[in-house]
């Protein structure tokens, strides 16, 4: 089993910055990528960022690339989502997920690739 807790969200002002924080407990972290999901009212869940299991790779959706930076602490098991200047439309809960494969390099963007979620956290930013 795995465990994924988020911390970090909260109430800002558009273009400030906030840190999210995904802390892992269970199977090894490090063999796993993870991944950053947010999802906004009446929205379906959808893809922010993708890191590898080794840190080497990342990959962005396109609403948030140059403003958001994910990456990861294997010595501590945690996950990080840096965003900056944000946008109102960046407001929805977000979720860190870890894949399904096994030291995989694939950049998978959708949620049925990611068995372990956490529960979230709120991120509102006001206009």
């Amino acid at each position: 089993q795995v465990q994924l807790v988020e911390s970090g969200g909260g109430l800002v002002q558009a273009g400030s910055s906030l840190r999210l924080s995904c802390t892992a407990s269970g199977r090894t972290f490090n063999d796993y990528a993870t991944a950053w999901f947010r999802q906004a009212p009446g929205k379906e869940r959808e893809f922010v960022a993708h890191i590898t299991w080794s840190g080497s790779g990342t990959y962005y959706a396109d609403s948030v690339k140059g403003r958001f930076t994910i990456s990861r602490d294997n010595a501590k098991n945690t996950l990080y989502l840096q965003m900056n200047s944000l946008k109102p439309e960046d407001t929805a809960v977000y979720y860190c997920a870890q894949s399904k494969y096994y030291r995989s390099s694939t950049v998978y963007r959708g949620p049925q690739n990611y068995n372990y979620w956490g529960q979230g956290t709120q991120v509102t930013v006001s206009a």
